[in-house]
Formats: C-alpha cells, sequence, structure tokens
C-alpha cells in the first residue's frame, strides 16, 4: 500500500534508475569503441524522466516477505546515436563523446544521491527533533 512518505523519494528514485540504465549504455558504448560494427546507443533523460514520471510507485512481489521492482522502472528505450563521424569499419561510438556523456550522467548520478541524503536527513531531524 503506497504511502505519502513514497512521494518523497519516488522522483530521486525514478532519477537513479534512469541515470543508472543511462550510465551501462555509455560505459558499453565505451567497452565496444574498437567493436567493429558496434552501434553507439543512448537515452534522452529527460524523456525518460517524463514517461516515468507519468506512472505511479507500486512495487510488486513474487513471495510474501519478498520485495519486488517498480513497475514504472521499466528501462527506457535506447535509441542509437546518429555519429558526427563514422568510421569504415561501421563502429558508430566516438570516445570523447561518450566520456563527456558519461561524465555528466555521473553528476547527475551523484547529486541524485546528495538530494536524496539531504532530504533524508531532513525527514530524521523532523522525527527526532535532534541532529
Amino acid at each position: 500500500m503506497p504511502t505519502k512518505l513514497d512521494g518523497v523519494f519516488a522522483g530521486h528514485e525514478r532519477a537513479l534508475a534512469v541515470n543508472r540504465q543511462r550510465l551501462e549504455l555509455l560505459a558499453s558504448n565505451l567497452a565496444h569503441a574498437e567493436t567493429p560494427g558496434y552501434k553507439a546507443r543512448d537515452l534522452d533523460f529527460q524523456s525518460a524522466m517524463q514517461a516515468a514520471g507519468n506512472r505511479p510507485v507500486t512495487l510488486a512481489s513474487t513471495r510474501q516477505g519478498h520485495i519486488g521492482t517498480a513497475d514504472n522502472l521499466r528501462p527506457a528505450a535506447a535509441m542509437y546515436r546518429v555519429p558526427d563521424q563514422p568510421s569504415s569499419d561501421g563502429n558508430t561510438v566516438d570516445s570523447n563523446r561518450e566520456k563527456t556523456a558519461f561524465a555528466e550522467a555521473s553528476a547527475r548520478y551523484q547529486a541524485t544521491l546528495t538530494f536524496l541524503n539531504q532530504r533524508i536527513k531532513g525527514l530524521k531531524l523532523a522525527i527526532t527533533g535532534s541532529r
């Protein structure tokens, strides 16, 4: 049963899930920078967050006592990236572009963790009344 407390963390939960998926895609792109024919993929963070934001946070479990995955955190659709300069072997990974995107996604992920940590500290302070 969802509580009002779920709403406090829902946006952060979605942001972490979308950023995690994006970091996995970018890491895969970097790992395949020399693989002939590999097509670089990425996702649009804002579009993925909007899509995730339209669904309520719900948990599904397979057995009593187990915590399931949230239905609204299904992976966002990854898109193939159009290369600025395609290579002759068909690989579309631009290492510099991937590293920049990875650094940006890492910063977003860390910022979300920081916001979440501050939210938890604020709730703890409100509950206990002390630091």
